[in-house]
């Protein structure tokens, strides 16, 4: 059996304190044991208990402002699902708003949250009734009767008017936000919190659609509320002693609370919303603050969330519970309370338990200190002793005699046996100690030196990492600026890499020398430029600049690569090592960054040739983006001096026409006059020139009027009159304008349109301008007894259809397709070329089309005739959005 105690693990943390101390610290050990597990199972019962209070009254304070918000957002449902009741029955007409307003009033009355009630049609009309106060409204209309304009009358209880009106001309409720919300829902819902213009507060709106039983909009009933309400119903919301609730939209701004501060600031009369992060209550904007931190995007917040965060020193808990009942309304209720409202008597009783502990720990240490003294009276004998024995250079007859205690007595004997024994390997434990030593003192020394290696990796490695962060941020890389990128590449990476001197050279253009852009010098911390390397001078570390990437020399006075450099360059800047990495763009070497140490050589590391490779590549990157920069302001240059060449070519038409168009219009006048005898008898001979005249006259003025509307689409100045226009219609009025042309050729026209299409919104006039366009092209180009005709095909999604303008005409080479589209050209070939024509109907076909947002294909083979095909955009009238100005 081992009873060699001493040498344990536990007894050995006892080594050399007297046993006195030992015994009064097991007493006090085994108070603070007890004391201290009791004290801590109350604080953390207190704790735990204080944890379930606090989330039980955030949980009943979170659920009752969750009823109260979901009871005061019901009410606008409630009064808007009543009045689609009341219109389904009949008793009030969408077609008469008229009726409307005596029964607003009420309902106004009946839901005093409720602070304005509007009604409006799809036939332009609008009634709305403002509540200003209990007996005084401002009603607002607009039907037939006032021309559509928006009438606005201060008015009482009875409806009668009490002050003239304000008009506002062609009002058209139907561009409202909330009426398009309503449509674009197609259900019931809220708007986003808004500010209105008239007083300084926040309101909300909901709308509800009206349909018919068909499924036919008829118009949009919405209603207003204040938001300030909602404030109001939480500052009767009692939250512990000091706790807030407030409520915040995910956008981080207020949208009410339980202190008296306002969700809003008034600013040059404005209101101006308020974010929770900037409120002026403090806990209020402690609690925003960390929510915005510990969510970095409130729309991640989907469900209930419990926190607690320390706000001045104290303990604070947070419940976040997201309010989803209502479309658009995606609200989060936040309920914050302090720990010190429930922590107060568990701090007073953890008092008391700290107060009984410091007791019994007094009373443990005086019975401590006297049992120690009962207990090691006899053993100090003993103690002194072994002191004497602990120098094995005393005789070895030495013994140690202990009498009293009976244990104390069998230890003396062992000692003396188990002395004899250590003298013995005393000798032997000595020699090989000292060896020992000698090997821990050497292997020290090792882990020293490679502890300081490896620390001054770190930081070489360190400074690498920031300098190349540091680059990667800086402007004048990212902007290409050579001068001053070039200048904090070399500055960076000297001090990085902590050599004397870093360059950048670039080949000339005809790559016959090297050039120094920027050179920096770390001990002067100087920049400079200008110096040179001719190729005939070194051709050896030319071709080594070629071949390799990085050319690395500890000793530039053995390397052959830099011989050449050593008598005029190396050794008069006493530069003893180097590492010179060549710079690639586009797949050629353009130049190189020169990294010169002095005085003392160095070997390169593996770490520092992998951060001058990322330098040149910074270098690379600054040329590229120069010469970007470059090409973008030359092409920049080119697409102005365009615009500006177009403009003056589009004025410079426009002007000529308009000053053909006045005289020639006179002439045409005075040859219709001379036609018509007006002036006296004209010879048949006469009447043929005058034909001849009238005819060239009119060609050349339908040439100077297409020329004038190819101007004004070219320069933007036409606007578009876009209405719901029937497809079948649009063919058939096309087809009739050139059915005189037809019948002189004897050619058959047809339209093919498949039946039940909806509507079309376009520019009627245009789009028949660009159909007859093509028809009198296809009419022009066929031989008699041909056919021409229109195809009408939507495509699968009905996002697009497609009319086609075909002819069984003379046709042409696919290679002159690309022609069809350019001004003053016409395709000729043994056909064409008597055909007369301006060559500007297809470009304004073109035109016209792409402002519609639409294209124009054209096929063709010769002989068997042509199509061209105009692809525009189709959709339902209601989901059509009108784009007025192009």
């Amino acid at each position: 059996m081992n009873k060699n105690f001493g040498k344990s693990s536990v007894f050995s943390l006892f080594k050399g304190v007297p046993l006195s101390y030992i015994l009064v610290a097991l007493f006090l050990l085994q108070i603070l044991l007890a004391v201290g597990l009791t004290a801590y199972l109350s604080i953390s019962n207190g704790q735990k208990a204080v944890n379930e209070v606090a989330s039980e009254l955030r949980r009943q304070v979170a659920n009752r402002v969750e009823q109260n918000l979901e009871t005061y957002l019901s009410t606008p449902r409630q009064v808007l699902r009543g009045n689609q009741n009341v219109i389904d029955i009949g008793l009030l007409k969408m077609e008469n708003l008229a009726t409307w307003e005596s029964y607003l009033i009420k309902q106004l009355e009946i839901f005093p949250d409720a602070i304005a009630l509007t009604v409006s049609n799809e036939q332009q009309e609008h009634l709305a009734i403002q509540k200003l106060n209990d007996r005084q409204f401002l009603l607002r209309f607009a039907d037939k009767l006032t021309g559509y304009d928006l009438y606005t009358y201060r008015i009482d209880r009875q409806g009668q008017r009490t002050q003239l009106p304000e008009v506002i001309k062609n009002y058209d409720a139907r561009s409202r936000l909330d009426y398009q919300a309503a449509v674009t829902a197609k259900k019931f819902s809220f708007s986003r919190i808004f500010t209105p213009l008239t007083e300084p507060t926040l309101l909300i709106s909901a709308s509800q659609p009206i349909y018919n039983s068909q499924g036919q909009l008829l118009g949009v009933n919405s209603t207003q509320t204040h938001i300030s309400q909602i404030g109001d119903l939480l500052q009767n919301i009692k939250v512990g002693k000091s706790g807030q609730v407030f409520i915040i939209e995910p956008s981080g701004l207020l949208v009410a609370s339980s202190t008296m501060e306002e969700p809003f600031r008034v600013q040059n009369g404005k209101p101006i919303r308020l974010a929770a992060s900037q409120s002026g209550n403090s806990f209020t904007q402690a609690s925003a603050k960390y929510l915005a931190t510990k969510f970095s995007n409130f729309d991640q917040i989907q469900s209930l969330q419990q926190l607690d965060f320390f706000f001045d020193g104290k303990r604070q808990f947070l419940e976040v519970r997201p309010l989803q009942g209502e479309p658009n309304v995606n609200w989060l209720i936040i309920v914050a309370v302090p720990e010190a409202d429930f922590i107060g008597q568990i701090d007073r009783n953890t008092q008391t338990t700290i107060f009984l502990c410091l007791g019994g720990l007094g009373l443990a240490t005086l019975l401590g200190i006297v049992t120690a003294r009962w207990i090691t009276q006899p053993i100090m004998y003993f103690s002194t002793a072994t002191k004497d024995l602990a120098n094995f250079t005393n005789s070895e007859d030495s013994v140690v005699i202990v009498q009293g205690i009976k244990e104390l007595e069998v230890l003396g004997g062992s000692f003396n046996k188990m002395m004899q024994q250590l003298r013995k390997t005393f000798s032997v434990l000595s020699t090989k100690n000292e060896e020992l030593e000698l090997q821990v003192k050497q292997r020290t020394q090792d882990l020293k030196q490679e502890i300081q290696e490896r620390i001054n990796s770190e930081r070489r490695l360190g400074q690498h990492n920031q300098a190349l962060a540091e680059l990667a941020n800086h402007r004048a890389i990212s902007e290409g600026n050579l001068e001053t990128a070039f200048k904090i590449i070399t500055q960076k990476a000297a001090n990085a890499l902590e050599v004397e001197r870093v360059g950048v050279w670039l080949f000339n253009g005809e790559r016959t020398k090297l050039q120094c852009i920027s050179l920096y010098e770390r001990r002067n911390q100087i920049h400079s430029a200008g110096l040179e390397r001719n190729l005939a001078d070194y051709p050896i570390y030319f071709k080594a600049l070629a071949s390799v990437r990085t050319i690395t020399v500890t000793d530039t006075r053995t390397d052959l690569r830099v011989q050449e450099l050593w008598d005029e360059l190396l050794e008069p800047n006493n530069t003893v090592s180097l590492i010179d990495t060549s710079i690639w763009v586009g797949g050629e070497v353009v130049g190189t960054v020169l990294y010169e140490q002095i005085k003392v050589p160095r070997t390169w590391e593996l770490s520092e040739q992998n951060f001058v490779s990322s330098i040149a590549e910074f270098v690379a990157l600054t040329l590229e983006v120069c010469d970007r920069k470059r090409a973008e302001s030359a092409l920049r240059e080119a697409k102005e001096a365009a615009e500006v060449a177009n403009r003056a070519k589009s004025t410079f038409l426009g002007n000529i026409s308009h000053d053909l168009r006045t005289p020639l219009s006179s002439m045409l006048g005075i040859t219709q006059a001379l036609q018509d005898q007006v002036y006296g008898l004209v010879s048949e001979e006469q009447r043929q020139y005058l034909n001849i005249l009238e005819s060239s006259g009119k060609n050349l003025l339908e040439l100077i009027n297409q020329i004038l509307d190819l101007t004004d689409i070219e320069s933007s100045k036409i606007e578009l009159q876009l209405a719901a226009t029937s497809i079948q219609g649009l063919c058939d009025s096309s087809l009739s304008f050139v059915k005189h042309l037809a019948f002189q050729k004897n050619i058959q026209l047809s339209v093919q349109v498949p039946e039940e299409l909806e509507p079309i919104q376009v520019d009627e006039r245009r789009i028949r301008q660009v159909f007859i366009n093509l028809l009198t092209n296809a009419i022009k180009f066929t031989k008699e007894g041909g056919k021409v005709w229109i195809e009408v095909q939507p495509n699968s999604t009905n996002e697009y259809i497609f009319f086609s303008v075909v002819d069984t005409g003379i046709g042409m080479l696919s290679d002159d397709l690309f022609k069809l589209f350019q001004p003053f050209v016409q395709v000729e070939n043994s056909s064409t070329h008597r055909a007369a024509g301006t060559g500007l109907g297809l470009v304004m076909v073109q035109r016209i089309v792409e402002l519609h947002g639409g294209t124009v294909h054209a096929e063709s083979q010769l002989g068997k005739g042509s199509r061209f095909t105009v692809k525009l955009p189709w959709k339902k009238v209601g989901e059509w959005v009108v784009r007025t100005n192009y």
